[in-house]
């Protein structure tokens, strides 16, 4: 069965006006109009609910409305009444991919390749699948047996480009995204998963360029408008972001993220107050935002207003916020504030999302040494520096949990190896002279105590 709409005639009253009415369903699934080509072909299932054809046609329907669930029915009910047929396993196995059933979906793509193993899509949905279980070995494997079928397949291409993208494999991603765009110069979304992949490979004027193709092609997706402002925004290029970020409220007025970051705009300009605006109509657009709080937060600690900027980091906090950068700075605002529970929680989440994040690490320390708890902040700055020992800062609070453990040898050679690093560069050379007058002193104070100096000097008195 071919993958567009079917259609069949039925003889009687009923089923002809059924076949209208799945005719009409049709020529609206074709103009992209899909709520009603949904209601037309409900209606067409009502009057005739023993054609399997239609359940498949209103599964096409609500896929297209973005309904994998009720396609998943569908196209259940479709397979009940067309004996197994392969387009519509195919079907169904792509929408057990979108809602992360993917054993189910595996196992429907493995029963069509036992019922006709030349049969592509098969394998190449199956990369699809692989990729986001992060089984990649297994992508590759089906990207290989497709291509033995079919070897100018640009969807394989793609797939396989995003399998490679998500490893940070980007070199390869990109040929393979460029090979899907020269074999399908109208693949959906091409132009811009490659400036995705040539933005974080460090290729800014390609980049630039893919974004632009994109949006000539598709100047009211909102996706590319926001990542492509995002993109000039980290460039510098502040007021073509601007341009973007306002281009993206004139199509949704409503946009929380475009209200948030028309705020970055101001904010990095220098105008708090119109910045504070933006940032509290974000909030109001959508209150569950996650980054709105954070800004705002930053702003109430430069005025020094430190119980309103811990309100708003722990509020930001509950909104489950997935960047690491972000969770870093918080972290870091909460060790000012010398909440230490806030700081950990911050630094802990940061580090479930990068394992590898000595930021994190050495946050992670500094929350412990607010408890006290000075042990466990040498394992934690100890961290730190196994993954960038070249951190001056790193180093000085090495040095400081060292001191507090009265392993004065250890603390010395933290502040020499920060000396070597920074030499007289300030503020380093202050705070690490600083530091080693403090241990110098703390050291002595700790050897007259064990000679019990302290307690001859109180029996003098």
């Amino acid at each position: 069965m071919d993958h567009s709409f079917e259609s069949h005639e039925f003889f009687g009253h009923e089923w002809e006006q059924a076949e209208i009415l799945a005719e009409e369903a049709f020529d609206l699934y074709e103009k992209g109009q899909m709520d009603q080509a949904f209601k037309k072909m409900t209606e067409a299932v009502e009057k005739g609910p023993e054609n399997g054809c239609w359940y498949f046609n209103m599964g096409l329907t609500l896929d297209g409305l973005e309904q994998y669930d009720k396609a998943i029915f569908c196209y259940q009910k479709a397979l009940e009444l067309l004996d197994d047929d392969i387009e519509v396993m195919n079907c169904l196995g792509v929408d057990y991919t979108r809602t992360a059933q993917y054993d189910q979906a595996l196992t429907t793509f493995e029963r069509i390749e036992q019922m006709n193993p030349r049969f592509e899509p098969a394998y190449c949905n199956r990369i699809i699948t692989y990729t986001e279980m992060e089984q990649h070995e297994k992508a590759e494997q089906m990207f290989y047996l497709a291509q033995q079928i079919q070897s100018g397949c640009p969807l394989c291409f793609y797939n396989i480009g995003n399998s490679l993208f998500s490893r940070g494999d980007y070199d390869r991603a990109i040929w393979c995204w460029e090979k899907t765009a020269e074999l399908d110069p109208s693949h959906p979304q091409i132009q811009y998963r490659l400036a995705q992949v040539y933005w974080v490979s460090g290729q800014g004027n390609q980049a630039r360029s893919a974004f632009l193709s994109e949006i000539r092609k598709n100047p009211a997706d909102l996706d590319v408008l926001l990542d492509f402002g995002v993109f000039l925004l980290e460039s510098g290029d502040v007021e073509a972001a601007k341009e973007k970020f306002n281009r993206i409220l004139e199509f949704d007025p409503d946009s929380a993220t475009g209200w948030f970051y028309l705020g970055e705009v101001h904010r990095l300009c220098g105008r708090s107050e119109a910045a504070l605006r933006h940032y509290q109509e974000a909030m109001k657009q959508d209150s569950r935002m996650a980054g709105p709080r954070y800004r705002l937060a930053e702003m109430m600690m430069r005025q020094g207003l430190y119980d309103r900027a811990a309100a708003l980091l722990r509020a930001e906090f509950k909104r489950d916020v997935q960047d690491v950068e972000v969770l870093v700075g918080m972290g870091a605002m909460f060790v000012q504030l010398e909440d230490s529970e806030g700081a950990a929680h911050c630094f802990l989440q940061a580090l479930e999302l990068e394992r590898e994040e000595p930021r994190a690490f050495r946050g992670l320390a500094l929350a412990l040494m607010l408890r006290g708890e000075y042990v466990g902040a040498r394992q934690c700055i100890e961290q730190a520096l196994r993954l960038n020992d070249e951190d001056a800062i790193t180093l000085l609070d090495a040095a400081w949990i060292s001191a507090q453990l009265e392993e004065w040898e250890t603390a010395r050679l933290f502040v020499a190896r920060c000396h070597a690093l920074r030499g007289n560069q300030e503020p380093f050379h202050s705070a690490a002279q600083a530091l080693w007058r403090d241990i110098k002193k703390r050291r002595r104070c700790s050897f007259w105590r064990r000679l019990g100096f302290y307690k001859n000097r109180e029996a003098r008195r």
